[in-house]
């Protein structure tokens, strides 16, 4: 029996929808059909890429071929065209983020169980291999026991013009950026939240956030501190963890990075104080080098990391193979956090959760 191919409908073709269709050329389960955007250009770029440009959505919602929907619009319109969607008895695949509040979210997930239809989330970072590999290192228990994840995505170009810059489009760092940061520690640990603290930065854009800076504290004690910045000209390594035997450190993107972990304790004090750079002092001396070992480590390159990965666990919940694995009350989840750091940049407090 061959495999079975679905028809995807694209709601707003920009550059994210770009990416969803290059990334489905050649993917066997899903074929796209058309689009349709309020922008003509975008409706063109669909025609010249050979595929149908519908006049409305009414129009791409009514067609029974398409059995999928992408939701690519600006974040403020996702809850709207995903509840019409799934109440054309269309399965739908929304980008990020979800809605942009946890009120909108619970009225998807509400429509969801209503329409009987699969609803997830193009939460595709996942499979980044730099997660991975830190993921995979520190449940190895190399390190010890965890007590700080450091999270960093930085630039120095500020945002891109367009939504990200306005407030009433779901525009800022936290809804573009954090949303993914915040989702792969979510997905990794599974312990509540129990506060977060979050302080917000309007650097060149006054209506939305270009720099944050959240710290999460879990149940079990551990803290993540997650960041993202348009502004700065020297950046932090992309990961950076600590663990009560040993320390690792991923660069970038590029996977670049090691481990340095602690063979000989060396808690023993000498009488003498140790003289350096910065003065005398007992507790900042240097280590012997024989007390670590360093572990270099590198890409895992067995791990596919693109967008098919998001596509094969939607188009497996639709055929009923297997259960979503990126789910709407993951989904949830993440958005409260995001409303806690929000409160809390407002309100200057750190705020107490159960998340």
């Amino acid at each position: 029996m061959g495999i079975m191919q679905h028809k995807l409908g694209i709601i707003g073709f920009g550059g994210m929808a770009g990416a969803h269709f290059n990334a489905l050329k050649n993917y066997d389960r899903v074929e796209v059909k058309g689009v349709f955007d309020v922008d003509p250009k975008r409706l063109q770029a669909g025609i010249e890429k050979g595929v149908l440009a519908y006049k409305s959505k009414e129009e791409i919602l009514s067609d029974p071929e398409i059995d999928l929907i992408l939701i690519a619009t600006t974040n403020e319109a996702h809850k709207e065209l995903a509840i019409e969607a799934m109440a054309a008895g269309k399965h739908v695949i929304c980008e990020k983020p979800v809605t942009i509040s946890s009120k909108e979210l619970a009225e998807v997930m509400e429509a969801s169980k209503k329409y009987n239809r699969v609803f997830t989330i193009d939460q595709n970072r996942r499979t980044n291999r730099d997660f991975v590999l830190m993921a995979r290192n520190v449940e190895s228990g190399l390190l010890g026991k965890l007590y700080i994840i450091e999270s960093r995505v930085e630039g120095s170009r500020g945002m891109p013009t367009g939504w990200r810059t306005k407030k009433d489009l779901g525009g800022g760092m936290m809804l573009d950026w954090g949303v993914h940061l915040i989702d792969q520690l979510m997905y990794m640990i599974p312990e509540k939240v129990t506060s977060v603290f979050c302080k917000m930065y309007k650097i060149q854009y006054p209506e939305v956030d270009d720099n944050f800076r959240l710290t999460i504290t879990f149940e079990n004690g551990l803290t993540a501190l997650i960041e993202v910045s348009t502004n700065n000209y020297i950046t932090h390594p992309r990961w950076y963890v600590l663990g009560e035997t040993g320390t690792l450190q991923i660069d970038d993107w590029n996977c670049d990075g090691k481990i340095v972990r602690c063979i000989d304790k060396e808690d023993h004090w000498v009488e003498e104080i140790v003289y350096t750079k910065a003065g005398p002092t007992k507790t900042m001396a240097p280590r012997n080098p024989n007390s670590t070992e360093t572990i270099e480590i590198s890409e895992p390159l067995d791990v596919r990391d693109d967008l098919t990965v998001v596509y094969d666990q939607f188009v497996d919940a639709v055929e009923g193979i297997a259960e979503l694995t990126i789910t709407p009350a993951q989904a949830m989840r993440v958005m409260k956090v995001m409303e806690a750091a929000f409160q809390s940049d407002e309100s200057g407090d750190v705020i107490h959760t159960e998340i």
